[in-house]
């Protein structure tokens, strides 16, 4: 059966920070990294919203080579 996640949390802040860093890029190493993080949902819930206001554009109709807006 796996750790569970209190006991982990405690090994973890018994270590340096420099042995925190290192198992930090362990398990950032172990995680797939298509994983979703709470800022990858929340820019995600904006652009929903963004596009049912109507505030967004196909690709098609911006002009890629006008200056930009300033």
């Amino acid at each position: 059966m796996a750790p569970d996640t209190k006991k982990l949390t405690d090994m973890v802040e018994l270590l340096t920070e420099q042995e925190q860093w290192l198992v930090y890029e362990l398990i950032s190493r172990l995680l797939p990294d298509d994983i979703a993080t709470p800022e990858d949902i929340a820019s995600h819930a904006a652009a929903v919203e963004e596009y049912r206001r109507g505030e967004v554009f196909r690709d098609d109709e911006i002009d890629w080579d006008a200056p930009p807006v300033q």
